[in-house]
């Protein structure tokens, strides 16, 4: 990190400790790190971030449009978005493999985000990242060269590693190589890693983890229509082995992101991210005619959306955010 901008605590220079709720997130947690199974602030608590996943990034699919500053302070102001996560598209029409320009999307994103004062996650949002592993080094080396000295940043080097995929034999070893070559670059900022099954399989990820490397964490997913009590206790498992998880993406549907906010299913979830101080990203942020998504068709890609432009899903999960600090503060955790 910088120390011009960053005192040893990892919070901007200058910045004092009271009136911590008319700070930014970043100002109020600084780097975040992980001590056994939690995500820690450098204050040493354990965090609870709030925030919103950003749709696909690629070309032509309309979800790039929201990746631009307006967007992210809206977020931030509006809604209580402490993180944002930028799903940059790998594989399909217009992603990163066939269209380069996805780069420049995350990046702007990045740049508001560091300008808002809310972390980031730059997501390799792919199925089968296995099969790109060298393009996958090569972008995070160049985002940690850019990005790594800032306390803001997270990465997500693999979204969602589809079912019947190993665990120990494809996605840890694919992990291990990604990470190493960002550790070269960035010694310290938080990577979230994906397991099998869309990022379900933690308690299997936790069975066999990632040593010997800093600062790592587990991507869970869940769906509230879809996933419920058999998944949490998945998740409960691999908080008992030790992984600490971060919840980069879910949605308030089910997992095809259709069907009918689940409303008890999604406050049952909510409780156990509260107990466990589990951080979270809604998806997604984005006027796709689908019931995940948090704006209806048509809503400005820039902002200052009135509740007539929320869907239902987006009514719900604005509640969520807003009142998420004064719901899960910083602080202890169940050990």
């Amino acid at each position: 990190m910088d120390a011009a901008l960053f005192g040893v605590d990892g919070f901007p220079a200058g910045v004092c400790f009271g009136a911590s709720w008319a700070r930014t997130p970043v100002e109020q947690h600084g780097h975040l790190s992980v001590s056994g199974h939690r995500i820690i602030d450098a204050r040493g608590r354990a965090v609870s971030l709030a925030g919103l996943s950003l749709f696909w990034s690629n070309s032509g699919w309309g979800g790039d449009a929201f990746y631009n500053v307006e967007t992210v302070r809206w977020a931030r102001d509006d809604w209580g978005a402490q993180v944002i996560r930028a799903a940059m598209g790998v594989e399909g029409d217009g992603g990163y493999l066939e269209d380069r320009s996805n780069e420049a999307k995350v990046e702007a994103v990045v740049r508001a985000a560091v300008h808002a004062g809310v972390y980031v996650i730059i997501d390799w949002h792919s199925h089968h990242a296995e099969e790109h592993q060298a393009e996958a080094v090569d972008f995070f080396v160049r985002m940690a060269r850019k990005f790594g000295h800032l306390p803001n940043v997270i990465y997500e080097v693999y979204n969602e590693p589809l079912g019947g995929v190993s665990w120990s034999s494809t996605v840890k070893p694919y992990a291990e190589r990604v990470v190493d070559a960002i550790r070269e670059v960035d010694p310290d900022n938080l990577v979230v890693v994906g397991s099998p099954t869309w990022s379900q399989d933690v308690d299997v990820a936790s069975e066999d983890p990632i040593v010997g490397r800093a600062n790592v964490a587990y991507s869970l997913h869940f769906y509230a229509e879809t996933h419920r009590a058999p998944l949490r206790a998945k998740a409960l498992a691999a908080l008992q082995n030790g992984a600490p998880l971060f919840v980069t993406e879910w949605g308030t549907v089910n997992a095809w992101a259709r069907g009918s906010v689940a409303e008890r299913s999604v406050a049952e979830w909510m409780d156990f991210l509260a107990e466990h101080k589990i951080s979270h990203c809604n998806w997604s942020l984005n006027d796709r005619d689908e019931a995940a998504s948090a704006l209806r068709p048509g809503a400005d890609p820039r902002g200052e959306w009135p509740s007539s432009a929320l869907t239902t899903s987006g009514q719900l999960v604005k509640r969520i955010l807003t009142g998420w600090r004064g719901r899960c503060p910083p602080g202890m955790a169940p050990a």
